[in-house]
């Protein structure tokens, strides 16, 4: 196992129920923005902090996790170390796919997306954004949203074309956790999206 000495949380067991709870809360909530701060900003450099406290929380022994490539050895060594997680060189044999670079993001469907039998088993992606704002203007509609809900993340125009494709294939497909900083954002499969 590869050695940082780059430190996780600063309460385990607490700060881990606390980033759980607001990724549910995300999820249950898609488009809404949820408070998260319990990493220490300069733990783990190039990598959010809201981002590293969902690692710590959802990853662990037995999930399979892709790692875009451009990810640090350093953040490679961080994520080894604290949970343990087993790194796979697919995506589509992965639990968990972390980006870092939104423009080089593989099509969705190349993520595993469940089975009709098992759709839950499917691939969750963690995805940064720079900002929760200047990006293309979306309404979000679904579960969990009263109406619709607009928002508008800073992510690539093709980001949206690829969404829609992945809401057609419900049941199965993927659902996403957007990061900034200290913020997170849900996007279930079950949402569709309108440009």
């Amino acid at each position: 196992m590869k050695i940082t000495q780059s430190p996780g949380f600063r309460d385990p067991v607490h700060d881990a129920q606390e980033t759980f709870r607001a990724l549910l809360a995300a999820m249950a909530q898609p488009g809404k923005c949820f408070y998260l701060d319990v990493i220490n900003s300069n733990s783990i450099q190039s990598v959010k902090p809201a981002y590293a406290a969902a690692c710590l929380t959802l990853l662990d022994l037995e999930t399979q996790v892709w790692l875009q490539s451009g990810f640090s050895k350093e953040f490679e060594a961080w994520l080894l170390f604290h949970a343990g997680c087993n790194l796979v060189s697919t995506p589509n044999f992965a639990d968990f796919g972390l980006i870092d670079d939104i423009e080089a993001l593989p099509e969705l469907s190349n993520f595993y997306l469940g089975t009709a039998e098992q759709p839950e088993a499917s691939t969750t992606l963690l995805i940064p954004v720079p900002s929760w704002e200047g990006g293309q203007s979306v309404e979000l509609m679904g579960p969990g949203i009263l109406g619709n809900r607009k928002i508008s993340p800073k992510l690539p125009c093709h980001f949206w074309d690829c969404w829609k494709a992945n809401h057609q294939a419900y049941p199965q497909g993927v659902d996403i956790f957007l990061f900034t900083d200290d913020r997170v954002m849900g996007l279930p499969r079950t949402v569709s999206v309108s440009t």
